[in-house]
Protein backbone atom coordinates (compact mmCIF):
# COMPACT_ATOMS: atom_id res chain seq x y z
CA UNK A 1 0.00 0.00 0.00
CA UNK A 2 1.43 3.02 -0.69
CA UNK A 3 2.62 5.41 2.35
CA UNK A 4 0.11 8.11 1.43
CA UNK A 5 -2.54 5.73 1.05
CA UNK A 6 -1.59 4.07 4.50
CA UNK A 7 -0.92 7.46 6.87
CA UNK A 8 -5.14 8.29 5.29
CA UNK A 9 -6.16 5.03 6.67
CA UNK A 10 -4.20 5.15 9.68
CA UNK A 11 -5.60 8.18 10.35
CA UNK A 12 -9.13 7.47 9.73
CA UNK A 13 -9.03 4.44 12.30
CA UNK A 14 -7.30 6.49 14.47
CA UNK A 15 -10.39 8.96 14.08
CA UNK A 16 -12.52 6.00 14.42
CA UNK A 17 -10.98 5.13 17.62
CA UNK A 18 -10.87 8.35 19.04
CA UNK A 19 -14.74 9.64 18.63
CA UNK A 20 -16.15 6.35 19.59
CA UNK A 21 -13.57 6.56 22.86
CA UNK A 22 -15.00 10.28 24.08
CA UNK A 23 -17.79 11.00 22.26
CA UNK A 24 -19.88 9.11 25.15
CA UNK A 25 -17.53 8.24 28.21
CA UNK A 26 -19.46 5.48 30.07
CA UNK A 27 -19.33 6.10 34.09
CA UNK A 28 -18.06 2.52 35.71
CA UNK A 29 -17.18 1.08 39.03
CA UNK A 30 -14.56 -1.50 38.61
CA UNK A 31 -10.88 -2.85 38.19
CA UNK A 32 -9.14 -4.22 34.81
CA UNK A 33 -10.32 -6.71 33.01
CA UNK A 34 -6.89 -8.73 32.33
CA UNK A 35 -8.11 -10.94 29.05
CA UNK A 36 -9.89 -7.32 26.96
CA UNK A 37 -9.10 -3.99 27.13
CA UNK A 38 -6.27 -3.08 29.90
CA UNK A 39 -8.71 -0.71 31.57
CA UNK A 40 -11.96 -2.22 30.64
CA UNK A 41 -13.75 1.45 30.02
CA UNK A 42 -11.63 4.10 28.78
CA UNK A 43 -13.92 6.73 31.29
CA UNK A 44 -14.55 5.42 34.60
CA UNK A 45 -14.10 6.42 38.11
CA UNK A 46 -14.42 4.46 41.95
CA UNK A 47 -14.33 5.30 45.05
CA UNK A 48 -11.99 3.80 47.68
CA UNK A 49 -12.63 2.67 51.12
CA UNK A 50 -10.67 5.91 52.49
CA UNK A 51 -13.14 8.00 50.34
CA UNK A 52 -10.28 8.73 47.82
CA UNK A 53 -11.61 9.11 43.86
CA UNK A 54 -9.60 7.79 41.16
CA UNK A 55 -11.18 8.26 37.78
CA UNK A 56 -9.59 6.75 34.45
CA UNK A 57 -9.38 8.11 31.24
CA UNK A 58 -7.05 7.82 28.32
CA UNK A 59 -5.42 4.43 29.57
CA UNK A 60 -4.31 6.87 32.79
CA UNK A 61 -5.79 6.81 36.49
CA UNK A 62 -6.11 10.20 37.99
CA UNK A 63 -6.38 10.38 41.68
CA UNK A 64 -7.75 13.37 42.65
CA UNK A 65 -8.17 13.35 46.27
CA UNK A 66 -5.20 16.01 47.03
CA UNK A 67 -7.06 18.50 44.24
CA UNK A 68 -8.37 21.74 44.90
CA UNK A 69 -12.49 21.74 45.79
CA UNK A 70 -15.54 23.99 45.60
CA UNK A 71 -17.89 25.56 43.16
CA UNK A 72 -15.56 27.90 42.05
CA UNK A 73 -12.31 25.52 41.22
CA UNK A 74 -11.06 25.74 37.52
CA UNK A 75 -8.37 24.49 35.50
CA UNK A 76 -5.16 26.00 34.86
CA UNK A 77 -3.50 27.83 31.95
CA UNK A 78 0.30 27.64 31.42
CA UNK A 79 1.83 31.15 31.25
CA UNK A 80 3.92 29.69 28.28
CA UNK A 81 2.85 28.57 24.74
CA UNK A 82 3.00 24.93 26.78
CA UNK A 83 0.74 22.46 26.47
CA UNK A 84 -0.21 18.96 28.03
CA UNK A 85 0.05 16.26 25.33
CA UNK A 86 -2.59 16.32 22.50
CA UNK A 87 -2.16 12.36 22.23
CA UNK A 88 -0.08 9.33 23.45
CA UNK A 89 0.83 5.97 23.87
CA UNK A 90 0.53 3.90 27.11
CA UNK A 91 -0.79 0.12 27.15
CA UNK A 92 -4.28 -0.41 25.98
CA UNK A 93 -4.95 -4.03 24.90
CA UNK A 94 -4.44 -7.80 26.01
CA UNK A 95 -3.69 -10.29 23.61
CA UNK A 96 -7.40 -11.30 23.45
CA UNK A 97 -8.38 -8.15 24.42
CA UNK A 98 -7.08 -6.53 20.71
CA UNK A 99 -8.89 -9.77 18.94
CA UNK A 100 -12.01 -8.89 20.61
CA UNK A 101 -11.59 -5.35 19.04
CA UNK A 102 -10.23 -5.95 15.60
CA UNK A 103 -11.94 -8.66 14.41
CA UNK A 104 -15.56 -6.73 14.12
CA UNK A 105 -13.70 -4.14 12.22
CA UNK A 106 -12.06 -6.43 9.73
CA UNK A 107 -15.94 -8.08 9.37
CA UNK A 108 -17.25 -4.78 8.38
CA UNK A 109 -15.09 -4.36 6.21
CA UNK A 110 -14.92 -0.37 8.23
CA UNK A 111 -11.47 0.68 6.64
CA UNK A 112 -11.03 -1.53 3.02
CA UNK A 113 -10.18 -4.61 1.93
CA UNK A 114 -6.26 -3.65 1.55
CA UNK A 115 -5.85 -1.94 5.04
CA UNK A 116 -7.83 -5.20 6.55
CA UNK A 117 -5.73 -7.97 4.85
CA UNK A 118 -2.70 -6.48 5.97
CA UNK A 119 -3.89 -6.19 9.79
CA UNK A 120 -4.99 -9.99 9.07
CA UNK A 121 -1.78 -10.82 7.83
CA UNK A 122 0.45 -9.04 10.97
CA UNK A 123 -1.84 -10.34 13.76
CA UNK A 124 -3.18 -13.56 12.45
CA UNK A 125 -0.54 -15.07 9.76
CA UNK A 126 1.25 -17.81 11.52
CA UNK A 127 4.24 -16.80 9.82
CA UNK A 128 4.33 -13.48 11.55
CA UNK A 129 6.09 -12.66 14.31
CA UNK A 130 2.94 -11.44 15.91
CA UNK A 131 1.18 -14.16 14.94
CA UNK A 132 -2.45 -15.18 16.95
CA UNK A 133 -2.22 -11.56 18.69
CA UNK A 134 0.73 -12.63 20.73
CA UNK A 135 -1.09 -15.04 23.21
CA UNK A 136 1.76 -16.76 23.94
CA UNK A 137 2.54 -14.19 25.82
CA UNK A 138 -0.46 -13.50 27.51
CA UNK A 139 0.51 -12.16 30.66
CA UNK A 140 3.84 -11.10 29.70
CA UNK A 141 3.15 -7.83 28.05
CA UNK A 142 0.51 -5.50 26.52
CA UNK A 143 -0.59 -4.45 23.29
CA UNK A 144 0.13 -0.49 23.52
CA UNK A 145 -1.99 2.15 21.43
CA UNK A 146 -3.04 5.86 20.77
CA UNK A 147 -5.01 7.70 23.56
CA UNK A 148 -6.37 11.51 22.52
CA UNK A 149 -6.61 14.50 24.60
CA UNK A 150 -10.43 14.51 25.09
CA UNK A 151 -10.80 18.02 24.27
CA UNK A 152 -9.29 16.85 20.62
CA UNK A 153 -6.54 19.91 20.59
CA UNK A 154 -4.77 20.39 17.93
CA UNK A 155 -2.33 17.57 17.28
CA UNK A 156 -4.61 14.99 18.53
CA UNK A 157 -4.83 13.01 15.39
CA UNK A 158 -0.53 12.69 15.35
CA UNK A 159 -0.70 9.71 16.60
CA UNK A 160 -1.28 7.32 14.01
CA UNK A 161 1.24 4.50 14.93
CA UNK A 162 -0.22 1.28 14.81
CA UNK A 163 -0.98 -1.01 17.91
CA UNK A 164 2.38 -2.29 19.23
CA UNK A 165 3.46 -5.24 21.19
CA UNK A 166 5.85 -4.14 24.76
CA UNK A 167 6.83 -7.20 27.09
CA UNK A 168 6.63 -6.11 30.84
CA UNK A 169 10.18 -4.06 32.25
CA UNK A 170 10.74 -3.41 28.97
CA UNK A 171 10.27 0.39 27.36
CA UNK A 172 8.54 1.26 23.75
CA UNK A 173 10.26 0.62 20.68
CA UNK A 174 12.63 3.35 19.93
CA UNK A 175 11.76 6.04 18.32
CA UNK A 176 7.78 6.13 19.34
CA UNK A 177 7.74 9.76 20.21
CA UNK A 178 4.93 10.50 23.35
CA UNK A 179 4.78 6.92 24.43
CA UNK A 180 3.66 6.89 28.38
CA UNK A 181 6.38 8.46 30.64
CA UNK A 182 6.51 10.06 34.42
CA UNK A 183 7.13 13.05 32.70
CA UNK A 184 4.05 12.58 30.29
CA UNK A 185 1.80 11.40 33.05
CA UNK A 186 3.44 14.44 35.18
CA UNK A 187 1.72 16.58 32.33
CA UNK A 188 -1.47 14.78 32.13
CA UNK A 189 -1.69 15.25 35.54
CA UNK A 190 -1.23 18.97 35.29
CA UNK A 191 -4.49 19.20 32.91
CA UNK A 192 -6.45 18.22 35.77
CA UNK A 193 -4.94 20.04 38.11
CA UNK A 194 -7.82 22.62 39.56
CA UNK A 195 -7.41 25.38 41.76
CA UNK A 196 -9.80 27.71 44.18
CA UNK A 197 -11.71 30.51 42.52
CA UNK A 198 -9.78 34.10 43.32
CA UNK A 199 -12.47 36.72 43.67
CA UNK A 200 -11.08 38.79 46.56
CA UNK A 201 -12.47 40.50 49.67
CA UNK A 202 -12.31 44.27 49.47
CA UNK A 203 -12.81 46.63 52.19
CA UNK A 204 -14.61 48.69 51.46
CA UNK A 205 -16.85 45.58 50.46
CA UNK A 206 -19.75 47.24 49.19
CA UNK A 207 -18.66 50.67 47.14
CA UNK A 208 -15.08 51.53 47.54
CA UNK A 209 -14.18 55.34 47.23
CA UNK A 210 -12.60 58.08 44.78
CA UNK A 211 -8.66 58.35 46.80
CA UNK A 212 -9.27 55.52 48.95
CA UNK A 213 -7.00 52.78 49.47
CA UNK A 214 -8.75 49.23 49.04
CA UNK A 215 -7.42 46.36 50.58
CA UNK A 216 -7.35 43.69 48.84
CA UNK A 217 -7.14 39.72 50.09
CA UNK A 218 -7.93 35.87 49.46
CA UNK A 219 -9.34 33.40 52.01
CA UNK A 220 -5.52 31.58 52.91
CA UNK A 221 -7.34 28.87 54.34
CA UNK A 222 -8.37 27.38 50.44
CA UNK A 223 -4.69 28.64 48.52
CA UNK A 224 -2.39 26.18 49.29
CA UNK A 225 -0.70 23.68 47.10
CA UNK A 226 -2.69 21.04 45.56
CA UNK A 227 -1.97 17.78 43.16
CA UNK A 228 -3.30 15.17 40.88
CA UNK A 229 -1.23 11.71 41.05
CA UNK A 230 -1.67 10.15 37.43
CA UNK A 231 -0.42 6.48 36.74
CA UNK A 232 -0.65 3.41 34.58
CA UNK A 233 -1.00 0.12 36.50
CA UNK A 234 -0.67 -2.16 34.10
CA UNK A 235 3.25 -1.07 34.31
CA UNK A 236 3.75 0.04 37.75
CA UNK A 237 4.32 3.84 36.25
CA UNK A 238 3.26 6.96 37.82
CA UNK A 239 3.72 10.78 38.48
CA UNK A 240 2.18 13.63 40.90
CA UNK A 241 1.89 17.15 39.66
CA UNK A 242 1.65 19.49 42.56
CA UNK A 243 0.50 23.32 41.93
CA UNK A 244 1.69 26.15 44.60
CA UNK A 245 0.35 29.66 44.61
CA UNK A 246 2.75 31.78 44.38
CA UNK A 247 1.45 35.48 43.86
CA UNK A 248 -1.87 37.51 43.27
CA UNK A 249 -1.94 40.32 40.37
CA UNK A 250 -4.28 42.93 40.72
CA UNK A 251 -5.71 44.75 37.51
CA UNK A 252 -7.98 47.53 38.40
CA UNK A 253 -9.47 47.68 35.15
CA UNK A 254 -9.34 51.07 34.38
CA UNK A 255 -5.50 53.56 33.97
CA UNK A 256 -7.10 55.41 36.31
CA UNK A 257 -6.07 53.44 39.31
CA UNK A 258 -2.70 52.72 41.50
CA UNK A 259 -1.68 49.31 42.62
CA UNK A 260 -0.49 48.01 45.67
CA UNK A 261 2.29 47.24 45.24
CA UNK A 262 2.85 49.58 42.43
CA UNK A 263 3.74 46.57 39.91
CA UNK A 264 0.08 45.11 41.03
CA UNK A 265 1.36 42.00 41.90
CA UNK A 266 1.03 40.68 45.62
CA UNK A 267 3.26 37.85 46.62
CA UNK A 268 2.45 35.01 48.83
CA UNK A 269 3.82 34.27 51.89
CA UNK A 270 3.15 31.52 54.26
CA UNK A 271 -0.03 30.50 52.52
CA UNK A 272 -1.44 34.23 53.55
CA UNK A 273 -2.62 36.73 50.08
CA UNK A 274 -2.65 39.94 51.01
CA UNK A 275 -3.79 41.04 54.69
CA UNK A 276 -7.63 41.72 55.78
CA UNK A 277 -8.76 44.93 56.36
CA UNK A 278 -8.92 45.84 60.34
CA UNK A 279 -10.79 48.47 61.83
CA UNK A 280 -7.94 51.53 62.37
CA UNK A 281 -6.12 50.52 59.74
CA UNK A 282 -8.19 53.01 57.11
CA UNK A 283 -4.90 55.74 56.39
CA UNK A 284 -2.78 52.89 55.98
CA UNK A 285 -1.42 51.30 52.91
CA UNK A 286 -2.26 48.30 52.48
CA UNK A 287 0.22 44.97 51.61
CA UNK A 288 -2.77 44.23 48.74
CA UNK A 289 -4.86 46.44 47.38
CA UNK A 290 -5.94 49.00 44.86
CA UNK A 291 -6.73 52.95 44.83
CA UNK A 292 -8.92 54.36 42.30
CA UNK A 293 -8.71 57.89 41.18
CA UNK A 294 -12.31 58.27 39.47
CA UNK A 295 -15.27 57.32 39.95
CA UNK A 296 -16.94 54.66 38.23
CA UNK A 297 -19.84 56.70 37.58
CA UNK A 298 -23.27 54.81 36.75
CA UNK A 299 -21.02 51.59 35.88
CA UNK A 300 -18.20 49.71 37.11
CA UNK A 301 -14.73 48.74 37.17
CA UNK A 302 -13.39 45.06 35.86
CA UNK A 303 -11.15 44.29 38.62
CA UNK A 304 -9.70 41.67 37.55
CA UNK A 305 -7.70 39.00 40.05
CA UNK A 306 -5.19 36.27 39.36
CA UNK A 307 -3.35 33.79 41.02
CA UNK A 308 -0.44 32.34 40.00
CA UNK A 309 0.85 28.94 40.48
CA UNK A 310 4.13 27.52 40.46
CA UNK A 311 4.19 23.72 39.18
CA UNK A 312 6.53 20.64 39.89
CA UNK A 313 6.65 17.09 40.02
CA UNK A 314 7.48 13.58 40.97
CA UNK A 315 7.31 10.50 39.62
CA UNK A 316 8.81 6.88 38.91
CA UNK A 317 12.12 5.72 39.67
CA UNK A 318 13.09 9.21 40.80
CA UNK A 319 12.39 11.54 38.02
CA UNK A 320 10.84 14.56 38.58
CA UNK A 321 11.37 18.71 37.51
CA UNK A 322 9.31 21.68 36.74
CA UNK A 323 6.66 22.35 34.21
CA UNK A 324 5.75 25.63 33.44
CA UNK A 325 3.52 28.08 35.78
CA UNK A 326 0.31 27.90 35.72
CA UNK A 327 -2.38 30.89 36.45
CA UNK A 328 -6.30 30.90 37.01
CA UNK A 329 -8.23 34.39 37.42
CA UNK A 330 -11.75 35.75 37.64
CA UNK A 331 -13.28 39.57 37.13
CA UNK A 332 -15.50 41.08 39.48
CA UNK A 333 -17.46 44.59 39.72
CA UNK A 334 -16.55 47.22 41.54
CA UNK A 335 -18.20 50.26 42.10
CA UNK A 336 -16.35 53.47 42.36
CA UNK A 337 -18.06 56.28 44.60
CA UNK A 338 -17.15 59.90 44.13
CA UNK A 339 -16.86 60.76 48.12
CA UNK A 340 -13.45 62.31 49.68
CA UNK A 341 -13.65 61.49 52.93
CA UNK A 342 -14.85 58.82 55.44
CA UNK A 343 -15.59 58.40 59.08
CA UNK A 344 -12.94 56.11 61.01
Amino acid sequence: MPAIAKSVRITTLLTFVCFSLFAAPTAHAGGRDEDSNVNETEQSAKTGDDGTVSVTVGGVVFDRSKNGSGNSTGALSSTTSWTPPACWYAPKYTPEGLQKYLEPIWAADSTGYEWDAEQRKKYVNKDEPDRDFNKDKTGKGFWWGPYVNKDFPPGWDSCTKDYFWVDKGDPPPAGITNAVTPEILAELAYAEIRVPGTKVTLAPAAATKVNLPTWAWLDGAQFKPVSVTASVPAIALKATATAEPVSLKIEPGTGDAVTYPASGVCPIDHGRIGEPYAKGKADETPACGVKYLRSSGKGTYPLRATVTWKIDWTGSGGAGGDLPDGSFGATQDVVVQEIQAINH
